[in-house]
C-alpha cells in the first residue's frame, strides 16, 4: 500500500465511516452478537436466513463465509492464540482432522462471493462494496488455507489478492474503515516475516511494516463497523508476539467487558498473563476460566481443554510440575480433543512426569503422543524422550 493512502486513510481519521448499509440490518447485528459468544450454530443459521433473503448479494455471501471458518477453527482448536504466539505454527509437522465438506463449503462461498462481486463490478468498477466483499472472502479463504491446510504458498498469494481489493477500496472511499482489518493484517505479516520463510512462499521481494499494519488496526479497533472486534483480537495477538502484554491485555479486558460470555476472551487474558510472567495470578486465572466453564449455560461453548492446556504452561513455570502434568493430562484427554492439542498436552505431561521422576507416566504419556500422531513433529520428541528421559532445556 503506497503512502498516500495511508495520508489519506490518516488525514480521514474520525470523518464519517462509509460502509455496506446491510452491515446496520438488526438481523445481521444478531447473527454477530451470537458469533462473537461462541453460538456458531446460531450464527450460521443466522447468516444462512441473511444470504437467503438476499440474493446475489457477496456481503450477505461473506457474512456466513466468515461464520463458517470461524466455526471451524474452533472446533479444530486453531483460535488459541497460543499457537501462533511464536513462529513455532511455521515449520514443523501438525496434525489437523481436516472435514473435507467443510473444505469444500468454505471454496464454494468463497466462489460465490467473488462471482457475485465480479457481476457487480461489471456494472461499476468502483462499487466499493463489491470490492470489499470480495477481498474480504479471498482473506477468509487464506486464513482457512493457511491454518487448517497449511498451504503458505497458496495461502498467502491468495493474500495479496484480498489486500489488494482492500486496498482498492481504501484508494476509491478512504473512510470504507472495514477494509483496513485486511490490509492491516497484510502489511504487519509481511513486515514480520522472517526472510527465509518469504523465499519459501515467493515472497522475498515483498515488503511490508509492522507499524503502518498496527495504525491500519487500530483505526479499525476503533471505527470498524463490522472489524473493529477481529482488529482488537488482532491487535493483542501481535502485541503478544512483541512481548507488549500489558497492552494486549488492556485489549482482551475491554473485550470481556463486551462480550462476557465470550470463552476465548477470557481464556486469551490468562494466556496474557502466564506470558507476562504473572505467575500465579495465571494459574488463578485460568481456574477461574475453568470455574466458570463449570457453570451451567455461563458460556455458549467452551473448550475447558485450552484452559487445562494453559493451566499447565502456567503451573509448569512455577515448577509446580505434578499440578502441571495432571493439567495437562486432563487436556490431552478431554472427550473431542482436537489432535494437534492432544499431542501437545500430553508430550508436556510426559516431560512434567519426567522431571518428577515418575518415568512410567512419563513412557505412558509418550507412547499416547506416537500412537494418536506417528507422523508429526510431537511424536518424533516422543520417541526422543522415549530413548532417554526429559531433563528440562
Amino acid at each position: 500500500m503506497g503512502v498516500a493512502l495511508l495520508c489519506a486513510g490518516g488525514v480521514a481519521w474520525g470523518a464519517p465511516v462509509e460502509t455496506n448499509p446491510l452491515n446496520y440490518n438488526p438481523q445481521v447485528r444478531k447473527a454477530y452478537e451470537d458469533f462473537y459468544n461462541l453460538d456458531y450454530a446460531a450464527a450460521v443459521a443466522g447468516f444462512e436466513r441473511i444470504q437467503q433473503e438476499h440474493p446475489g448479494n457477496p456481503q450477505a455471501t461473506a457474512y456466513l463465509l466468515n461464520a463458517v471458518v470461524f466455526q471451524e477453527l474452533y472446533r479444530l482448536d486453531l483460535l488459541d492464540t497460543t499457537f501462533y504466539a511464536t513462529d513455532g505454527f511455521l515449520s514443523g509437522k501438525h496434525a489437523v482432522e481436516d472435514d473435507p465438506a467443510v473444505h469444500a463449503r468454505v471454496v464454494d462461498l468463497t466462489n460465490e462471493v467473488v462471482q457475485e462481486a465480479d457481476a457487480e463490478l461489471e456494472k461499476d468498477p468502483n462499487d466499493v462494496n463489491a470490492l470489499f466483499a470480495r477481498g474480504w472472502a479471498l482473506s477468509l479463504e487464506t486464513a482457512y488455507l493457511s491454518m487448517v491446510d497449511r498451504s503458505f504458498v497458496s495461502g498467502f498469494h491468495l493474500a495479496t489478492e484480498a489486500k489488494n481489493d482492500e486496498a482498492r477500496v481504501l484508494q476509491l472511499e478512504p473512510n470504507y474503515v472495514d477494509a483496513k482489518l485486511v490490509v492491516g493484517v497484510y502489511d504487519y505479516v509481511v513486515g514480520a516475516l522472517p526472510w527465509p520463510f518469504k523465499l519459501f512462499i515467493g515472497f522475498a521481494g515483498i515488503h511490508g511494516s509492522k507499524s503502518k499494519g498496527m495504525q491500519l488496526l487500530q483505526d479499525a479497533a476503533d471505527r470498524g463497523v463490522i472489524t473493529s472486534t477481529e482488529a482488537k483480537t488482532v491487535m493483542a495477538l501481535f502485541l503478544r508476539r512483541q512481548a507488549k502484554y500489558h497492552a494486549a491485555i488492556k485489549i482482551i479486558l475491554g473485550l470481556e467487558e463486551e462480550y462476557p460470555h465470550d470463552f476465548l476472551f477470557h481464556l486469551e487474558e490468562a494466556n496474557l498473563r502466564k506470558d507476562a510472567g504473572e505467575g500465579m495470578v495465571a494459574v488463578t486465572a485460568y481456574r477461574e476460566v475453568l470455574a466458570d466453564v463449570a457453570k451451567p449455560g455461563y458460556f455458549a461453548s467452551a473448550k475447558p481443554e485450552l484452559a487445562e492446556y494453559g493451566l499447565g504452561e502456567a503451573l509448569r513455570g512455577q515448577r509446580h510440575y505434578l499440578e502441571a502434568a495432571e493439567a495437562y493430562e486432563r487436556a490431552g484427554w478431554t472427550k473431542d480433543v482436537g489432535i494437534e492439542l492432544k499431542l501437545r498436552s500430553l508430550l508436556k505431561g510426559g516431560q512434567c512426569r519426567d522431571m518428577i521422576g515418575e518415568r512410567q507416566l512419563a513412557i505412558a504419556d509418550y507412547r499416547a503422543v506416537i500412537e494418536a500422531g506417528p507422523d508429526t513433529s510431537r511424536a518424533d520428541e516422543a520417541r526422543r524422550f522415549l530413548r532417554k528421559p526429559y531433563h528440562g532445556s
